[in-house]
This record gives C-alpha cells, structure tokens and sequence, in this order.
C-alpha cells in the first residue's frame, strides 16, 4: 500500500465531506430559520454517520450545532 497516496485520498474525501456537509447544513438552517422554527439560542443535535462497507467500517458522530 502507498500510504501517501492513501493519506492524500483520505483527506480528499473528507474536505469534499466537510465542504458540502457545511453548504448543506448552512442551507437547511437558513431555511428553518426563514419559517420561524427556532427560538433565539436554539441547539440542533446532530448525527454524522460514516459507513466504508468495504472494511466493514460504521463510524458516528454526535455532537450539537449552536445557531444562537
């Protein structure tokens, strides 16, 4: 295995993974924000959910987004 070409691929994938993951969740906020669903100081849970079936992998992440 080429473990530089690895590491570069595996950080490729997760910039891609953070650059849209933002836009999305920035988009679904606004929009929310926009029909009057949250109160100011709201807390959002969130869920990230890797799956590489390939190596048998499901990793999550739970964490909370502050919109203030």
């Amino acid at each position: 295995m080429d473990e530089n070409r690895f590491n570069m691929s595996v950080r490729k994938f997760l910039k891609e993974v953070g650059v849209t993951s933002q836009r999305e969740i920035e988009k679904a906020v606004w929009d929310a924000v926009n029909a009057g669903r949250f109160k100011d100081g709201a807390t959002l849970d969130a869920k990230m959910t890797l799956e590489i079936p390939g190596v048998d992998l499901t990793h999550v992440v739970d964490g909370q987004i502050d919109i203030g």
